[in-house]
């Protein structure tokens, strides 16, 4: 690795960078395909689409990528769906304090990314996998951080009860997925230092029961925003 490709500086305070556009202009996702038929319907077919294009920085990491899944649940409420997302706890090495979907490195007892998904959604959360119905599997991500990430797609059926693994999760949340999925929620924000820039997408959602935002950015911004290419399409 070249030392450019070492000096990019970690971004500690994301919430506090400016936004330089939103996807306001992108049209919304019919609210019929946010529903649980019509995402059963969505991943039986053969849609022609693309994911965002990666970040030149991550293009640059090369190297060999440790191999993960993450579980975007959507929780099949009266209200519509929602997504089931965690926030890391502050010690962890890997998006500490970050927003994330419950999920984590492919063991070698794991048939393929579902199983992945299941099993570190389990653990981490306490969801049983009996409650999850899952849909399908969206193409790769890779991170900065150097994992290739399997999102695996899953309705989560109520009633269930969740349990945190305080040793990894803070706290456990729902975001409807009407929000999530409205372009014009999706920042993008500009991280500057001497000698280079970093864009991101971010998108961060105000809980009536907490005061400061959840800042929902980095590599699960990203799969969301896929997630919604992939509904548009």
């Amino acid at each position: 690795m070249s030392p450019s490709k070492q000096s990019t500086p970690r971004i500690l305070e994301p919430e506090l960078l400016p936004v330089v556009s939103t996807g306001a202009n992108l049209p919304p996702i019919p609210a019929a395909r946010l529903t649980p038929d019509g995402l059963r319907a969505r991943f039986k077919e053969t849609l022609d689409w693309s994911q965002e294009a990666p970040e030149a920085r991550i293009k640059a990491i090369g190297g060999d990528p440790r191999v993960a899944s993450v579980l975007v649940a959507l929780v099949v409420r009266d209200h519509g769906l929602s997504v089931l997302l965690t926030q890391r706890a502050d010690h962890l090495s890997d998006h500490a304090g970050q927003i994330s979907f419950p999920g984590g490195r492919r063991e070698p007892e794991d048939a393929d990314a579902a199983a992945t998904a299941l099993r570190e959604a389990h653990e981490e959360v306490g969801l049983a996998p009996e409650r999850v119905e899952v849909l399908g599997a969206m193409p790769d991500y890779l991170t900065g951080t150097g994992f290739r990430v399997t999102p695996v797609v899953a309705l989560v059926h109520p009633p269930f009860t969740l349990t945190a693994d305080t040793l990894e999760v803070a706290d456990i949340f729902e975001v409807p997925l009407a929000f999530l999925m409205n372009p014009a929620h999706h920042e993008v924000r500009l991280f500057k230092w001497e000698g280079g820039e970093r864009r991101f997408f971010a998108m961060p959602y105000v809980a009536s029961e907490k005061k400061a935002p959840y800042f929902i950015w980095g590599a699960t911004a990203g799969m969301l925003r896929n997630f919604y290419r992939f509904l548009a399409a």
